[in-house]
């Protein structure tokens, strides 16, 4: 029992957010709530006194209260209609801003929080119905407060008839209450069960749906397998939510006979004391009313009691991520306490969370400003993870890295990061505008026109970029209306051009940044970008060896450990792991 009370701590919460979505309608909703509430009994009771002046024969007296009845019945009407324009607007408003916190959420988490299974299901549980579940947490409140109201309404009135019958009122509702309540709680937990399922079956839509995927998916006949194994989920889960629905809608109706019986039984009670003149006939279709309409409003109330329990089921879904400490940790420092000393990797040590296995260990590294250095190494031989931690993705297990002598970890983010101009070997094809794909590259100059097209030059973009309908207004992509889809290796320029944006950045890295180019366009790219970053830290990291051998430096990988490092000269002379590596691949072009 302590566990299902606990269970509507959210509902506060919940309230106080539809509260601050739009405070007005909130109100708006409550004043409408009390005055729908309070209607039916009045107009119970006048429908009371028109029966008894119709029995007198005062034809007078009965239009009078036919027109106090009709104007009770509009305000009724009114109030209802009220009630759902308001609830539909704060609808609308509410998925907005709840949509909106997700989203900044997962602005906030860390980049092993996305990494993390765990997480992708904590989105998912929040993300389904999590728009709705706080407005119906909101509504069923209201809903409980006007069925007490109308109970204390209708009470008021049956008290004159019998305590009795306001005991079986009250009690006939209960057995249904008990029902939904057992069945939100097996529904909920099969919801929860069922987060990972739900993200295979979205996986699956995008495989089968998306134009990235569709020209290797029809290639190889996929689809019908996709669309199978789709199926096959469903009928997973559907057998659960069948059994689940037909035991709650054969106990919902065993149950629902009690109340048919207690309110047969009431009428057959106020029909006898009616035939006995106890009471009017006005009286008796007073009570006759006013105990199915209470009977309605417990049940009502209970239902809502029951729903609320189920939404705030649900709701604790969204909280739980909202409040789930993922958040990227950040220090307050916007400047090292050694300007000049550039990038320090001191004993690094890392493993990917969950994983037993190195991906870096005992790396030791110095890159002073101005330097340009190469990175080299098999694939998985720590790259890019190097990268991820001088940009404080991550954190390191061993050792520290620095920049001006501060630890990467007491940096504040955004300073850290405005330090940076990164192009990822991943980088992402934004669906945006090309100048826009240019401009992301510096926020606070993504509308500037002028350095969109001087990035675009450097990044050996430009002249594809004017042939385009639009030039720098084309669309990209064809999620939109006249998207145009580019080239791998127009693409790969459009996301150097990005990095060239960064013209205040202290440290520029190129991971993997010309694997679609041809020869020619690699040497251009490599000579201009020595060139721009003449006082800048410039890293390279590069599969081919005829572009890294123009880095002052060269470091070479292997299974995460920084095993040789020097300028291509040197490297040959040692007749190492470099040596090695750079005659594998001589070897292919005689």
């Amino acid at each position: 029992m302590s566990d299902r009370l606990s269970a509507f701590r959210h509902t506060l919460p919940a309230l106080r957010l539809v509260r601050q979505t739009n405070a007005p309608l909130t109100l708006a909703f409550a004043a409408l709530t009390v005055v729908a509430a309070l209607l039916p009994a009045g107009i119970a009771y006048v429908g009371k006194l028109i029966v008894d002046a119709v029995v007198a024969g005062d034809w007078s007296t009965t239009v009078r209260w036919l027109l106090v009845e009709g104007g009770l019945v509009a305000a009724q009407s009114l109030a209802g209609r009220g009630l759902s324009t308001v609830e539909a607007l704060l609808r609308v408003e509410l998925g907005h801003a709840v949509n909106v916190m997700i989203l900044e959420k997962a602005l906030a988490l860390s980049l092993p929080a996305f990494e993390d299974a765990e997480t992708y299901d904590r989105l998912t549980r929040a993300r389904r119905q999590a728009s709705s579940r706080p407005l119906q947490l909101f509504r069923r409140t209201f809903s409980i407060v006007r069925s007490v109201v109308q109970l204390l309404s209708y009470g008021g009135l049956l008290l004159a008839f019998s305590p009795w019958a306001v005991l079986i009122l009250a009690v006939a509702a209960v057995p249904t209450f008990l029902v939904e309540t057992k069945f939100s709680d097996d529904a909920f937990r099969l919801y929860n069960w069922r987060s990972e399922e739900a993200r295979k079956q979205n996986y699956l839509e995008v495989l089968v749906a998306r134009e990235d995927y569709a020209k290797e998916v029809k290639l190889f006949g996929l689809g019908p397998l996709f669309v199978e194994r789709y199926r096959a989920i469903f009928r997973s889960v559907y057998a659960d939510d069948r059994r689940i629905t037909v035991r709650r809608g054969l106990w919902g109706g065993l149950v629902g006979l009690l109340g048919t019986g207690a309110f047969y039984g009431t009428y057959a009670w106020i029909a006898y004391e009616t035939v006995q003149g106890s009471i009017t006939l006005g009286d008796m279709t007073m009570y006759l009313l006013i105990f199915k309409q209470g009977q309605s409003a417990i049940a009502s109330g209970l239902d809502a009691i029951g729903r609320m329990y189920e939404d705030n089921l649900y709701v604790s879904n969204l909280f739980a991520f909202l409040e789930a400490p993922d958040a990227e940790r950040t220090g307050g420092a916007i400047e090292g306490p050694v300007p000049g000393d550039g990038i320090r990797f001191a004993g690094v040590g890392f493993r990917y969370p969950g994983s037993e296995e190195w991906a870096l260990r005992g790396v030791d590294l110095h890159v002073k400003p101005g330097e340009k250095l190469a990175l080299v190494g098999e694939n998985g031989s720590g790259k890019t993870t190097l990268i991820k931690l001088l940009a404080g993705y991550y954190s390191p297990d061993e050792g520290e890295v620095t920049i001006d002598g501060l630890a990467v970890s007491r940096w504040e983010l955004t300073a850290l990061r405005r330090k940076l101009g990164v192009i990822f070997q991943d980088f992402v094809r934004y669906q945006l505008l090309v100048g826009e794909n240019v401009g992301v590259g510096d926020r606070e100059a993504l509308d500037d026109r002028e350095r969109w097209a001087l990035a675009a030059e450097k990044g050996l973009a430009k002249d594809f970029i004017e042939r385009l309908p639009s030039g720098y207004d084309t669309q990209l992509g064809r999620w939109f209306k006249d998207g145009r889809e580019l080239s791998i290796g127009q693409w790969q320029k459009v996301a150097l051009s990005r990095a060239f944006m960064r013209t205040d950045a202290d440290i520029v890295v190129l991971d993997e940044p010309t694997a679609a180019m041809d020869a020619e366009a690699e040497t251009q790219i490599f000579e201009r970008f020595r060139a721009m970053t003449d006082e800048r830290i410039a890293i390279l990291i590069s599969h081919r060896f005829s572009t890294v051998r123009m880095a002052d430096r060269i470091g070479v990988l292997h299974r995460g450990e920084l095993v040789e490092c020097g300028t291509h000269e040197e490297l040959l002379a040692a007749d190492g792991r470099y040596a090695h590596l750079f005659t594998l691949q001589a070897q292919g072009y005689q």
